[in-house]
C-alpha cells in the first residue's frame, strides 16, 4: 500500500483544501488531476507529513504519518514544483546537501548524489552553479535531489512545468525509467498527455474533494456508450437512415465516412439492420474512448 486516506480534512483559516478524502491506493504510478487550487499540493504536503491535517487518519508506505513522520520521509522523495536549492551552491552540492539531510554519511552521500546526477543526465555541468542552470537543468537537479537517498515512492509535482518540448520528453523518459526500477510515482501535473503517458492510474481532485480513482483506462472508457462506425464508402447513406430511425449519431470531422453512434445494448441489433438496409461495408466498429482531458473537464463540470 503506498498511501491510505481515511476521512482526511484540512482548512486554510475558512477555506476547506481538503474535505473527507477517503481512498487507498496501490503501488505504480499515479496521477494527481484537478484544477488550480483544488488541494493536490496540500494532499502532497499532508502525505509527506509537512501538514497535519484537521482530521482524519493517513497512513504511507504502512505506517501512520503522524507518528511516523521523519521515518516515512527517508523513503519517499519530493519534487517541489518551485526551485529547492541555493543558488551559490553548485547542482552536486546541492544534491549532496540533500542527501546529508536525509541521513546518508558523507561518503555515501557523494556516491549517491555522483550516481543520480548521471541518471539525470548532468554531466560537467554539475559543478556549475545552480544559478546558472536553464529551466531544464533546475528541473533535473531537483529530480536528482528528490532520488538521492534511494525512496521507495517519489513525489513529483509538476515536473515539466516551463520546459520546452525536447526537456519535457527528456524528462519523462526519465519518469518511465524511475518506473522500471521500480520507483513508485506519484505525478501531479495539469499536462493530461503527461499523466497519459506515465501513469496506470488517476486520482482526482475537485474543491478539496475526491472525484474519481481508478485505472486511467477506466477514466477514459467514456460514460455514454458512444461507437466509433468506419464504413468503406457511402457513410452518409448510414448516417441518414441512423437519423431518421432516431439514433444519437454525427459525423467524424476530416475522417472519410467516419461516425460516431451513441447505443445502448438494446439498439446494438437495431443498428446493424440499418447497416444491412444501407448497403455498406463496415471496416470499423469499436467503442469509443475519451481523452483524459476530455474525461477530466466532464467530472470538473459536474462538481
Amino acid at each position: 500500500m503506498l498511501f491510505e486516506l481515511d476521512d482526511i480534512s484540512h482548512y486554510y483559516g475558512h477555506f476547506q483544501a481538503l474535505n473527507k478524502l477517503t481512498v487507498q491506493v496501490e503501488s505504480g504510478a499515479i496521477g494527481l488531476l484537478g484544477p488550480n487550487g483544488a488541494g493536490k499540493t496540500t494532499l502532497i504536503k499532508v502525505l509527506l507529513g509537512l501538514l497535519d491535517p484537521w482530521s482524519g487518519e493517513v497512513r504511507c508506505l504502512e505506517h501512520d504519518v503522524r507518528r511516523h513522520a521523519v521515518s516515512i520521509r527517508r523513503r519517499v522523495g519530493y519534487m517541489p514544483e518551485q526551485e529547492a536549492f541555493f543558488s551559490d551552491l553548485s547542482g552536486f552540492e546541492a544534491v549532496v546537501y540533500s542527501a546529508r539531510l536525509s541521513g546518508l554519511p558523507k561518503a555515501q552521500a557523494f556516491q549517491r548524489a555522483h550516481e543520480v546526477l548521471d541518471f539525470a543526465g548532468l554531466d560537467e555541468a554539475r559543478y556549475r552553479l545552480c544559478s546558472s542552470y536553464s529551466t531544464g537543468m533546475k528541473q533535473r537537479i531537483k529530480l536528482a535531489q528528490a532520488l538521492v537517498h534511494g525512496p521507495e515512492l517519489v513525489f513529483l509535482d509538476e515536473p515539466t512545468n516551463g520546459l520546452d518540448p525536447q526537456g519535457r520528453e527528456d524528462m519523462l523518459e526519465l519518469i518511465e525509467q524511475l518506473k522500471k526500477i521500480p520507483v513508485n510515482v506519484v505525478l501531479s501535473s495539469h499536462l493530461m498527455r503527461d499523466v497519459e503517458r506515465v501513469c496506470d492510474h488517476v486520482l482526482v481532485l475537485v474543491q478539496g474533494q475526491l472525484k474519481h480513482f481508478g485505472s486511467l483506462a477506466d477514466l477514459t472508457a467514456g460514460s455514454h456508450d458512444q461507437y466509433r462506425v468506419q464504413v468503406k464508402r457511402n457513410g452518409h447513406h448510414l448516417l441518414s437512415r441512423l437519423k431518421e430511425s432516431g439514433l444519437v449519431v454525427q459525423e467524424l470531422p476530416h475522417i472519410d465516412d467516419s461516425l460516431l453512434v451513441s447505443l445502448n445494448n438494446e439498439q446494438i441489433p437495431r443498428f446493424w439492420e440499418l447497416v444491412i438496409q444501407s448497403e455498406v461495408q463496415v471496416r470499423h466498429f469499436a467503442p469509443e474512448t475519451m481523452s483524459l482531458e476530455r474525461a477530466f473537464v466532464d467530472l470538473v463540470e459536474q462538481a
